[in-house]
């Protein structure tokens, strides 16, 4: 089970680390001409701010436990990444009628809940 988790860890850090610096980091008027439909409306540190919190999720899936220290971190980054997809898919999504996106969220906000609970019995 433990190497099933890291994998999914390792998956779920690398694709919220590329999409969290493509919204940190990129200029407005390129996201304006990306795939980000839903961003057109959005202040810039709005998604700066998504940004930012799934970079930092993404480093909290894997270093607390790759160091040894604070483990449990993990099971917050989780967490967090799991409000961020259910956010996602609830406040912004939904209601602009973006439903091409939403099965993506949904896997992400599964994988995310598979490392909450996995995580969260190791440590119990």
């Amino acid at each position: 089970m433990n190497i099933v988790l890291w994998i999914v860890q390792g998956l779920l850090a690398t694709l919220y680390l590329l999409a969290g610096q493509m919204k940190a980091f990129t200029p407005h008027k390129a996201r304006a001409n990306a795939q980000m439909t839903w961003a057109h409306d959005k202040p810039d540190n709005y998604i700066r701010f998504v940004g930012v919190s799934e970079l930092l999720g993404a480093l909290g899936l894997i270093l607390p436990l790759l160091t040894g220290i604070l483990p449990w971190l993990t099971v917050v980054a989780a967490v967090g990444l799991a409000v961020i997809q259910a956010l996602a898919i609830f406040t912004v999504h939904l209601p602009k009628k973006e439903y091409q996106v939403i099965p993506i969220n949904i896997v992400l906000l599964i994988l995310a809940v598979v490392v909450m609970f996995g995580r969260f019995n190791l440590f119990s």
